[in-house]
């Protein structure tokens, strides 16, 4: 990986491709293996994995969408969703295009199902994305929008530059990703949310084409193996992972091999996509699992994507006071110590404090970090 501040080896002729020099291998066929996630997809000269920016050039794997985004913008860091990470600060979000998953209910299709590299319209060197994060007044940086394992050269450059600026890292990904290349993205980054589709193995391989067991080692990879602060997404869809057993068996395994300490968000759906025949997910359905959460001992559940203050709340596990009130992404009450205590009993909430809470509140703004690049 490179250093801080150091290109990464580029490709003769291309500028724009930064080499993958880890995570392929030859194949005796002459195609070349890209091992970055399960897919392992065999390339032969000029072909395009499925996540669209990894690329066979020559006798490498080439990254072709480093320095370049479909765009960026400053968001509440509850936004990611993140919770316990620095409350109320807002944080540079950017993603690029292209996906290593293939969801049928995407609802950022527009840029992860991209097979158009225009789509990539603002360019950035980590250096520069640092920089402007930190004049903005950003506490942190985060690889959203899609799935920073397809670009994770760029995304882990761009957490180096942060880090050397004072600022975070976060990675926004659906953790479909090899070991190897898992240990080199999350050694990079601050904070991981990391979206749980369902748990089921039938509805990864039929609407998400992926694997639950992979998801499944990434986060017990990042809750017992990093320092990463990890928080867990699952976007309930009517009549295809809301049911009270599915529920059920997630928590209890969360509260088993993570600990009920790991905040979850339930949020909900909305018809896209591929998946425009199925309704909006009813708030009732959210507040239902988020019962179903506490009662299997899940300490910190909080619900998104519907107006629920009450259950958008951080309330103490010891005497119970809301310590976090939230109203969609603004703070109204804030009653934890600056390093994350609460001011009624003293127990500590898990996460990463600095001082008070930023008072960012629901703003988003976009940005614009460079000239579009003209290749």
């Amino acid at each position: 990986m490179a250093a801080p501040g150091v290109q990464r080896p580029r490709v003769a002729g291309a500028d724009e491709y930064t080499v993958g020099t880890v995570h392929h291998r030859a194949l005796d066929d002459g195609r070349i293996e890209c091992t970055v996630c399960p897919r392992a997809c065999r390339l032969r000269d000029g072909q395009r994995g499925l996540c669209f920016v990894r690329a066979r050039h020559g006798d490498q794997i080439v990254l072709t969408s480093y320095g370049r985004s479909s765009g960026f913008c400053i968001d509440p860091i509850e936004k990611k969703p993140l919770n316990h990470f620095l409350p109320g600060t807002p944080v540079l979000s950017f993603g690029t295009a292209g996906c290593n998953l293939a969801c049928r209910f995407c609802q950022n299709w527009d840029i992860s199902k991209s097979r158009e590299i225009d789509t990539l319209t603002s360019s950035a060197s980590p250096e520069t994305l640092a920089e402007t994060a930190k004049r903005l007044g950003c506490e942190s940086i985060a690889f959203t929008y899609n799935d920073p394992t397809i670009f994770l050269e760029y995304a882990a450059d761009c957490a180096d530059a942060a880090r050397e600026a004072g600022l975070r890292a976060v990675a926004v990904s659906a953790g479909y990703i090899n070991p190897g290349a898992r240990g080199e993205l999350y050694s990079h980054m601050d904070a991981a949310n990391i979206d749980l589709k369902a748990f089921t193995e039938q509805f990864y391989k039929k609407i998400a084409f992926a694997s639950l067991r992979t998801v499944l080692d990434t986060l017990e990879y990042l809750v017992h193996e990093t320092e990463a602060w990890t928080e867990i997404t699952t976007l309930l869809i009517p009549g295809h992972n809301d049911s009270d057993s599915e529920i059920t068996a997630e928590c209890e395994w969360i509260a088993d091999r993570l600990g009920p300490d790991v905040p979850l968000h339930f949020t909900a759906f909305h018809p896209d996509f591929k998946m425009r025949d199925v309704p909006p997910t009813p708030p009732a359905t959210l507040r239902r699992a988020r019962e179903i959460a506490v009662r299997t001992g899940l300490r910190y559940v909080y619900t998104g994507n519907v107006h629920d203050p009450a259950n958008q709340t951080t309330y103490c596990p010891s005497c119970g006071e809301a310590l976090v009130v939230r109203d969609w992404y603004r703070i109204d009450r804030y009653d934890l110590s600056d390093s994350g205590q609460c001011s009624f009993c003293g127990t500590g909430i898990p996460g990463i404090y600095e001082g008070p809470a930023g008072d960012w509140g629901p703003r988003r703004q976009p940005i614009r970090l460079a000239a579009p690049s003209h290749k």
